[in-house]
């Protein structure tokens, strides 16, 4: 008989207002081996919850909700549960069906063995890795960008803020082009590059770990046709210079990971950089933006 030992888990979580959604996301991201966060209208407030190991990163725990408080203004109280660990991966995998986004993409996980819809460009990705990644509006909204621009055909893409590589994965699957992903966490680096060739896109998505426009590997291959950046409102405004400067003339970048509420700020940053609205995808409470840069025939 086998005695199978699996690793205690918990779930933290916190409740905050609409304003300090993304400092706390980002306070859990960092410690925690997933992170999801839920509408509470009752409330009018967001829950945000991060699993991760039991006693693992306490002191990096503390230090970042300490600095998503000092921020943001808010102290909420932190709960803990635990969570089994079977528990915890039937429950997210049951939460992550197969999802249809657009009118060319499907996203499942791993655990599903059905035949593919016919007519698709299927991304697969690990339902213990992504949780929810197909149903998070961020994500819904750069996908149908992503299919609304195609037609373009892009040749210099960086996906900025990788995170499981799915974007990356759409553009070289959609487009037949390389594409460059990078992320500032070695974790994320490493599932993008597992999730590519799992999508047998590996030859196409070039991984590399790097922060921001600072990597020599990104400020040298551009200038960008596509940047997507399905990051947060607050670092998209800092880079808005860096972006502008690396796009190609004509090109586009796909802003994201945005509140509504977010992105008429972003997109000032954006426009006193020279560059110009041209769509804008709502999903739910989330807004993606597509912002292009003139060439010189609209110069």
């Amino acid at each position: 008989m086998t005695n199978r030992r699996t690793t205690p888990l918990e779930t933290v979580s916190v409740v905050v207002p609409d304003a300090a959604l993304e400092v706390f996301e980002a306070a859990l991201d960092a410690v925690c081996e997933t992170v999801g966060f839920f509408r509470d209208p009752a409330q009018e407030a967001w829950r945000v919850e991060g699993v991760k190991r039991v006693g693992a990163k306490e002191a990096e725990l503390a230090a970042s909700l300490a600095l998503a408080a000092a921020v943001s203004g808010v102290t909420p109280a932190v709960e803990r549960q635990p969570t089994a660990a079977e528990g915890w991966l039937a429950r997210t995998r049951a939460a992550f069906p197969e999802q249809f986004v657009g009118r060319r993409f499907a996203v499942r996980g791993t655990h599903l063995t059905a035949r593919p819809a016919a007519g698709r460009v299927t991304l697969v990705l690990d339902a213990g890795l992504a949780f929810g990644s197909g149903e998070h509006g961020s994500t819904r909204g750069c996908l149908i960008a992503l299919e609304a621009i195609a037609s373009r055909r892009p040749r210099r893409i960086l996906d900025l803020g990788t995170g499981s590589g799915i974007l990356a994965m759409a553009a070289a699957r959609l487009l037949h082009r390389p594409v460059l992903a990078t992320d500032i966490e070695p974790w994320s680096v490493r599932v993008a590059r597992e999730n590519a060739e799992r999508n047998r896109v590996g030859h196409l998505v070039r991984t590399r770990l790097a922060d921001g426009w600072r990597h020599p590997a990104v400020r040298a291959g551009g200038p960008y046709d596509l940047v997507f950046a399905n990051i947060l409102a607050r670092p998209l405004c800092a880079m808005a210079k860096d972006l502008a400067a690396s796009l190609a003339p004509g090109g586009m970048a796909i802003l994201a990971g945005l509140l509504a509420g977010q992105a008429r700020g972003v997109l000032a940053a954006h426009r006193r950089q020279g560059l110009r609205l041209v769509r804008r995808v709502p999903q739910g409470a989330w807004t993606t933006l597509v912002v292009g840069k003139a060439n010189a025939a609209q110069a």
